[in-house]
């Protein structure tokens, strides 16, 4: 039997130690880790202990963990967004290949730098696309593929956020704000921008986009009264579905509580609440990202493509709709997909690819994939940087077409525009 893959682990949060973590836990004749890097001390101690790591091999920082020899052949980042372009840089020149989480960087420029310094030192980054190892999009795909809907005419494709996970993660949380943080189009929809150009097998050749921040906003607040923080003495606590208290008391939103306590106990979340970010109310926050946005696309071969990214949804969820030339493909992520023949008297077939885990099974098949690839086996489906940077310049390209009023953006001249931003040009 192989021994297990080693590798060092860079942001021990939620996708670090719940993900990554508990695959190792689950797995640890396949993957190892032999390190850690997390600034937090309680999430990096709480790492510790259930990988066995000894002090020795946690460290408070990245940079401390690529100051020292190199570890293992491959390190996991999972750090938040703002910091993938530094760390990765720095774990490329330190000798690490990478299993990078989405997005690659907050920036165009950074984005393309690091693909660039990549493939001069040689080195492997793969991004988590990690839809593209769920069951459900690789039906998709093969069907697509196959011919069995013809020729693809449109694709209406929607990334349906709760209402609750806008709230938490695009208005209090880390993404909310331009300043520090990508668009919302690419921190949210770099996976479905990926899955399209994956699915059709073609690239973008035109885009367009429009979008505002509609709702989260002072003067839509439902009473001038309301304070800065839920927990001053909101005089709408009752009825408002933001109230930061009563949100997190459900099971289902503690495990968002994970992102600012590892402690989930209801006293630790309440002062948690009290004392930071995720207890502001939602209508007196710094948050200057989209609630809605939609890109138009024209694709390579003449098929249009509308792509709908909106946080006001019941629940989350991803629905898209195929319409090809001979037959009709409706999918919803997680539950089923649906064809429906074009010729009379043919019946609905109905598909229901299902896998558990995150990302519908795709969580797992990456790190399934990342091990073949570090083991020298094929990297099967992951998404290389060099990749990945197709989806990155289609949401930085729609981004850019927002802000400019909804302006054409022809693609093969941003793609090589891009490319002169890095190191290489």
């Amino acid at each position: 039997m192989p021994r297990p893959v080693d590798a060092v682990l860079v942001g021990a949060g939620m996708r670090g130690y719940h993900s990554h973590g508990r695959y190792a836990r689950e797995h640890p004749d396949t993957l190892r880790f032999v390190a850690v890097a997390e600034l937090d001390a309680a999430k990096r101690e709480r790492f510790a202990r259930a990988h066995n790591l000894p002090p020795e091999r946690c460290f408070a920082s990245w940079e401390e963990l690529v100051a020292h020899e190199q570890l293992a052949p491959v390190l996991i980042n999972a750090t938040n967004d703002g910091v993938h372009f530094a760390s990765t840089m720095g774990a490329l020149a330190a000798g690490y290949d990478v299993l990078l989480e989405k997005p690659i960087a907050s920036t165009l420029a950074e984005s393309v730098t690091l693909v660039q310094t990549a493939g001069r030192l040689r080195r492997s980054v793969w991004v988590t696309h990690s839809l593209r190892h769920s069951p459900f999009f690789q039906t998709i795909r093969q069907l697509v593929q196959s011919g069995r809907l013809g020729d693809v005419v449109v694709v209406r494709h929607s990334e349906n956020v709760s209402w609750f996970r806008m709230a938490h993660s695009f208005v209090r949380g880390f993404y909310s704000n331009s300043k520090v943080a990508a668009p919302m189009i690419l921190s949210k929809c770099c996976h479905d921008l990926d899955l399209l150009f994956w699915i059709l097998g073609r690239r973008v050749v035109r885009l367009s986009s429009f979008g505002s921040l509609l709702h989260f906003r002072p003067d839509q607040a439902p009473h001038p009264e309301v304070p800065k923080r839920c927990t001053d003495g909101c005089p709408v606590e009752d009825e408002c579905a933001y109230y930061a208290p009563r949100m997190y008391e459900p099971d289902f939103m503690q495990s968002f509580a994970g992102h600012f306590t590892v402690d989930l106990d209801r006293t630790s979340i309440l002062q948690a609440l009290r004392t930071g970010p995720f207890g502001r109310c939602v209508y007196r926050c710094t948050n200057d990202v989209v609630d809605h946005q939609t890109v138009n696309m024209e694709f390579e071969g003449g098929a249009t493509v509308n792509l709908i990214m909106q946080g006001h949804s019941h629940h989350d969820s991803r629905t898209m709709r195929y319409d090809g030339t001979l037959a009709t493909l409706e999918g919803r992520f997680r539950a089923d997909i649906k064809v429906h023949d074009h010729r009379p008297g043919k019946p609905v077939e109905r598909i229901e690819p299902r896998a558990g885990g995150g990302h519908g099974g795709g969580d797992r098949g990456v790190l399934e994939s990342l091990v073949r690839a570090i083991r020298g086996q094929g990297a099967g489906l992951l998404s290389t940087a060099e990749e990945a940077l197709e989806s990155h310049l289609m949401a930085f390209a729609a981004e850019e077409s927002r802000l400019g009023g909804g302006v054409a953006i022809n693609m093969p001249e941003y793609r090589r525009a891009a490319h002169t931003l890095g190191p290489a040009a």
